[in-house]
């Protein structure tokens, strides 16, 4: 785990008393009456046609390092490993494996007791919907009882005292807070952490994650976590997930609670899962929402048991800014993506060129702007910040207050101008980031041998669907020249996380892009 660097910041910082401007508000909105989403009535049964993993035990530490969260439940419920077991084993991966070392940074306490409780519910038949599933939860997001710092100097030895919501969600579906994952500072800085350093891809030690979830991402791809927690302010949860090969959703704004988590952008902060495949997504989102919604757990019940047929979608194939800054091989790859979705009868269309060139630069403009609110009165203390964010932060403070509110006035016209592109179409599909993993010591993408900025690539493709809220799903899509993983991204109207997440179960279904490994990890398969 990742060394603990202790330099006293000139006054303690605790997240939790940065007040998110939008609760004003809260009075004024409605919430409809809905049923709890249940997990104590529901059998989770091994179904004969899927993957399990029969014989298992703690010592065959790879077989269980391997294993998803629909793995995971299956053997659970077959009695062929408990939960118990699977802590052990995936401790002794994290304590010997190198992304242990820089991308987790605690443990959660009182995991041993959970996994045991876990163990007892399988055994008498009570299991609940995630019984035993371990998760990771990036260094923004309060666990009771657990050092949570944002990644920064400022915070200190801070202990959280309750459970965000989405923790407390998971915890009540029977899954396991286990480790906290490693952060850009305050989920924005460069990938040089003040407080533990960088976070390398687990691909390639010599690139970086992408941020500013590093810690979940490179967990996930160094398969030492079936399930962890990001964020996504700018593309958080999805530039990791499409740099180290894993699969990660950024869900509708507000679908999941931002209680709880160090705020960056009250405008633009998203909360999501991060995962290894659609399909694990699926079997832990929907416990994961701020509210019940019966057709989106109707729709991810399916997912778990492999249902995804897509065939009549009609799948929107974009132009101009999200290809224009890409290299030749993700294009290949995106393209070849496209073609398996007409394998599995979607029809492509072409859309519409979006100019999204000043709607990207209004997300930047709102998420500066915030920052600076968050963070100003600090700015005299450089010496504890990451030099990235103290760049981020002099950028936010020249902004003038019209620039702001003409960039929080775009929201809607980003919104409106992404749908009408969308008429006539399910989805969207865009390649992911324009280049493989960026190089750290450059801080470069190469994109058909030019090395280009990261601030230039890493949001480019993500911000938007960050200003409008819409969902947006990121997969592996192959790899590189180097070897190393690229994405496409699948994005949807509001509120259409399902179908997003079942275009990805039936793409995943049809390649095993999601199943690569780093080739370190290779030989132990």
């Amino acid at each position: 785990m990742a060394a603990h660097q202790q330099i006293p910041p000139p006054a303690t910082l605790d997240p939790a008393g940065m007040r998110d401007p939008t609760r004003a508000d809260a009075p004024f909105r409605t919430v409809p009456a809905v049923a709890p989403l249940s997990g104590q009535d529901r059998s989770i049964l091994p179904d004969e046609t899927e993957r399990s993993l029969e014989g298992c035990a703690v010592r065959d530490l790879i077989s269980v390092r391997h294993a998803g969260v629909g793995d995971l439940l299956h053997a659970y419920a077959a009695g062929t490993i408990t939960p118990s077991d699977v802590l052990s084993a995936l401790r002794i991966a994290i304590n010997e494996d190198a992304s242990g070392r820089d991308a987790i940074l605690a443990r959660v306490p009182g995991a041993d007791e959970a996994a045991a409780v876990s163990t007892r519910r399988w055994q008498t038949g009570t299991a609940r919907l995630l019984e035993g599933i371990p998760f990771g939860i990036k260094d923004i997001i309060d666990v009771a009882g657990t050092l949570v710092t944002s990644g920064s100097m400022f915070t200190g030895d801070r202990i959280a005292r309750d459970d965000a919501p989405v923790v407390a969600a998971l915890r009540a579906a029977g899954a396991i807070p286990f480790v906290m994952t490693a952060t850009t500072e305050f989920a924005t800085g460069s990938p040089f952490n003040p407080r533990y350093g960088p976070v390398a891809n687990p691909w390639d030690a010599t690139r970086w994650t992408g941020g500013s979830s590093t810690g979940s991402g490179a967990a996930l791809a160094a398969r030492l976590l079936p399930l962890a927690l990001g964020t996504d302010t700018g593309g958080s949860i999805r530039v990791p997930s499409c740099w180290c090969g894993t699969t990660g959703l950024k869900p509708s704004r507000e679908r999941v609670s931002r209680a709880g988590v160090a705020p960056l952008s009250w405008t633009l902060d998203h909360v999501g899962p991060m995962a290894r495949s659609a399909a694990d997504i699926a079997a832990s989102f929907p416990v994961m929402t701020a509210l019940f919604d019966a057709g989106l757990n109707a729709e991810c019940e399916g997912l778990r048991h492999g249902a995804a047929d897509v065939a009549g979608l009609r799948i929107g194939v974009p132009c101009g800014w999200f290809t224009d800054q890409v290299s030749s091989d993700v294009l290949f790859n995106w393209r070849a993506a496209l073609t398996v979705f007409e394998t599995l009868g979607c029809q492509l269309v072409p859309m519409p060129q979006i100019d999204v060139e000043p709607l990207h630069k209004a997300g930047w403009t709102i998420l500066l702007s915030e920052l600076a609110t968050y963070h100003e009165e600090r700015i005299d203390h450089t010496a504890l910040f990451d030099a990235g964010l103290v760049h981020r932060l002099r950028q936010g403070m020249e902004i003038r207050a019209s620039d702001y509110g003409r960039a929080l006035q775009m929201r809607l016209e980003a919104q409106e101008t992404v749908l009408a592109a969308m008429a006539g179409v399910d989805l969207m599909i865009t390649p992911g980031l324009g280049g493989e993993a960026g190089r750290l010591d450059t801080m470069s993408v190469d994109v058909d041998g030019r090395p280009i900025p990261f601030q230039e690539i890493i949001s480019r493709n993500t911000m938007l669907f960050d200003l409008t809220g819409f969902p947006a799903l990121m997969l592996p899509s192959g790899v590189g020249k180097h070897g190393l993983p690229t994405g496409i991204q699948l994005v949807g109207r509001p509120l259409d996380d399902g179908l997003c997440l079942r275009a990805g179960v039936a793409f995943q279904a049809a390649t095993d892009h999601h199943g690569a490994l780093p080739p370190r990890l290779e030989v132990f398969v």
